[in-house]
């Protein structure tokens, strides 16, 4: 069983940056890929970034390609999600989600554990 929990949302403004972290418990979690997801009022939920177990392969939704980095350190548990030049269509709740393969998925419901969310809000 893994459990996740992010965090480092907040409000910011246009042209900023935030690092979300996502701390993993259990043994298993450095086996797993990883994305970040996110939500926006009214909208479904979607990929932002996904990550191989060992970080040798990620990827980006085409709308934060250059702008966000994804990252993990195995051996802290933890996955992290690098935003920068912040725009006000980022705002959303940000989900990290683990598979239980080695690699990420696009679709949401390949994944097998959820965080419960954090919240980023980007002002114009």
């Amino acid at each position: 069983q893994v459990q996740l929990v992010e965090s480092g949302g907040g409000l910011v403004q246009a042209g900023a940056s935030l690092r979300l972290s996502c701390a993993a418990s259990g043994r298993t979690f450095s086996r797993y890929g990883a994305g970040w997801f996110r939500q926006a009022p009214g909208k479904e939920r979607e990929f932002v970034a996904g990550i191989r177990w060992n970080g040798g392969s990620t990827d980006y939704a085409d709308s934060v390609k250059a702008r966000f980095t994804i990252s993990r350190d195995n051996a802290k548990n933890t996955v992290y999600l690098q935003m920068n030049s912040l725009k006000p269509e980022d705002t959303a709740v940000y989900y990290c989600a683990a598979t239980n393969s080695g690699t990420y998925y696009y679709r949401d419901a390949d994944y097998a554990y959820w965080g419960q969310g954090t919240q980023v809000t980007v002002s114009s």
